[in-house]
């Protein structure tokens, strides 16, 4: 520990945020930039470097967090990217992105507002960046095997660099138009912008990984001429079908998936549209789920200019402090208020739609709802609280149930399902198909980024072990309660 007295003698402090009526006119990340950098050497001096630290547990990655905290604080930022690109091939999404379980974890955190270690991540590759440290990792050598991987999420692209980097002939099949996923098209610009994505596809392409857009396997290509071509495949598709709300009036103009609302926000920010085919410019909005996906509808809902947003959870509000049932270190679920909730709207829980009202032309107008309350352990309507809300857009935010059954990937692969209908695979993330793999919310479930990132090591490393008969990439993190914590 570089400062014993470092979390003594220096509070918290977060990156600050542009000012709301600023960051609503645009679409740029809403921090301000070089926020961080002036107090980063502090808080990463908060860190207590403990015997036993606990934000290890809370992170899947099982990223060496002590260990860049002291390196970021005595600014030494070539040693801190090499620690933490040591465990994570992609920090600067899990820096944007990931809702830092690590901090949940943090010692500190017993007694005192935890480390922020999300922002010393962030800052530490940023920095890595800019001084040109993160370069092509070439292999010496070509082991002359081959591999095709399926997705190019956050699971889909950390198995391809690590098998590209074992010596391996690996590409990537996506079925969108561009790399990355839903870092690409799910995740909106103002939460990460997506030249952060396109420059490690360029580190990823320097280094031989090759990238095949518009294909969708099981459709545009089958799966067993796949196989066929390759010594092995990673499945790393997503858990993309979308839990719908089969209510009267789904079926009005107007109500919307959240995925198909949020990817064409993000295609106007590519250049492909002027303005989004689906709008929220002067139209009230609802946003039916309190997730980060119904978070990131809010946000986008703003900038489109809305004019008012809603965001409906059927589950009671959350706590602001740990429940009982949630103690330290594990991952509580706490009322959280996001950029895009500072942005405005309005938030209402306990509540669940009973039906949509429409106009004359099929266009959602109105939106029926009741208060709900838990009785005998079931959500449950509460009489005389029903009510109708304005609703001229709705989104869908309301997670994900498995991944696609439509294009006919499992059936032609002939894959074996869990009992959650999850792809079913063994510990070396091996599915019944020999040579077959599935990383990331595919075998999963909809889960976060970085476990995507460390199921996609943790696959590429059984892939590599099929393929020669033993492997010299990192060992996978193979927690068993760790699940309990996201």
């Amino acid at each position: 520990m570089a400062d014993p007295k470092g979390f003594l003698n220096h509070g918290r402090e977060v990156a600050k945020s542009r000012p709301v009526e600023e960051r609503k006119k645009d679409w740029n990340e809403v921090y301000v930039p070089g926020s961080l950098l002036p107090i980063i050497s502090k808080q990463a001096s908060r860190c207590m470097d403990c015997g036993i630290p606990f934000c290890h547990n809370g992170c899947p990655l099982g990223n060496l967090i002590p260990e860049w905290n002291d390196y970021a604080y005595r600014e030494d930022w070539a040693a801190a990217s090499e620690r933490l690109h040591a465990t994570n091939n992609f920090p600067e999404f899990t820096g944007r992105l990931c809702p830092a379980p690590c901090e949940s974890a943090c010692v500190l955190g017993i007694n005192q507002p935890a480390v922020t270690i999300k922002n010393v991540e962030v800052s530490i590759i940023d920095k890595a960046w800019d001084s040109g440290d993160v370069e092509p990792q070439i292999p010496e050598r070509l082991s002359g095997k081959t591999v095709a991987v399926i997705g190019s999420g956050p699971a889909g692209l950390a198995a391809a660099q690590q098998l590209t980097r074992a010596g391996h002939t690996v590409a990537v099949y996506e079925r969108a138009d561009r790399i990355g996923g839903l870092l690409r098209y799910g995740i909106p610009e103002f939460k990460m912008e997506k030249r952060h994505i396109n420059r490690r596809i360029e580190q990823m392409r320097a280094e031989g990984t090759r990238f095949r857009t518009g294909i969708e396997i099981g459709k545009d290509l089958k799966a067993t001429d796949l196989k066929k071509r390759y010594d092995a495949v990673v499945i790393a598709a997503g858990a993309t079908t979308a839990r719908d709300l089969p209510v009267p009036g789904r079926e009005l103009k107007g109500v919307y998936q959240a995925m198909e609302y949020l990817p064409l926000a993000n295609k106007v920010q590519e250049g492909d549209y002027v303005t989004a085919p689906i709008s929220a410019e002067g139209k009230h909005v609802v946003v039916i789920g309190g997730g980060d996906t119904g978070a990131d509808c809010v946000g986008t809902a703003h900038r489109q200019g809305a004019a008012s947003v809603t965001q409906l959870e059927i589950m009671p509000r959350p706590g602001e402090d740990r429940a009982p049932h949630q103690p330290w270190p594990t991952f509580p679920m706490l009322y959280k208020v996001t950029s895009a909730h500072e942005e405005g709207g309005e938030r209402v829980y306990s509540v669940s739609t009973t039906h949509f009202e429409g106009d004359e032309d099929g266009n959602v107008q109105w939106l029926h709802l009741t208060e709900v309350e838990f009785i005998d352990g079931k959500l449950t309507p509460k009489p005389g609280t029903e009510r109708k809300i304005p609703a001229q857009l709705v989104t869908l935010a309301m997670g994900f149930t498995g991944t696609d059954r439509e294009n006919g990937l499992v059936e032609q692969f002939g894959l074996d399902l869990d009992e959650r209908g999850n792809i079913a695979r063994d510990a070396d993330f091996q599915t019944n198909v020999p040579g077959v793999f599935v990383a990331g919310d595919a075998g999963r479930g909809q889960s976060l980024i970085v476990w995507a990132i460390a199921e996609g090591r943790s696959a590429a490393r059984g892939c590599d072990r099929f393929l020669t008969g033993a492997s010299e990439l990192p060992a996978p993190i193979r927690p068993t309660d760790r699940a309990l914590m996201v």
